[in-house]
């Protein structure tokens, strides 16, 4: 069984989202793919200069584990890490994240790059996520 671990990560590097599909994962590991993950934010910051496009694809990979990048027109990075090499699953799984990112952004009680703690966000996200991976 492969996992999939989504963050969102805001324009000061901090992180504001992060969710495992499926949630068995145990907790060495997930400490291990935040370390892949945060190890990835440097790589995403040149792939972003060198390119037009909001999603930047495998931007790295760390032994199995492959690292897909979507870039924000506000800078606000999403990044998946994942085994499985599923390019047009990953494409639109950015771009459905995206528009329910786009919607937290509408509502005046959020603040602008900050932890996002709604649970109806989480769920729809892992709704996308279970309709993907």
């Amino acid at each position: 069984m492969s996992t999939f671990t989504f963050l969102i990560i805001g324009k000061n590097d901090n992180p504001l989202y992060e969710i495992e599909f499926p949630i068995t994962v145990q907790k060495k590991e997930t400490y291990v793919l935040q370390y892949i993950a945060h190890g990835s934010l440097d790589i995403v910051e040149e792939h972003v200069w060198k390119s037009n496009n909001m999603y930047l694809k495998i931007i790295d990979k760390f032994n199995k584990v492959q690292i897909s990048s979507f870039v924000t027109a506000g800078h606000i990075k999403f990044l998946l890490l994942h085994e499985k090499k599923d390019e047009d699953a990953i494409k639109n799984f950015f771009v459905e994240v995206h528009d329910l990112y786009l919607k937290i952004l509408l509502n005046p009680f959020y603040e602008y790059n900050k932890p996002i703690t709604s649970t109806a966000f989480d769920a729809k996200v892992r709704k996308i996520g279970t309709k993907y991976f």
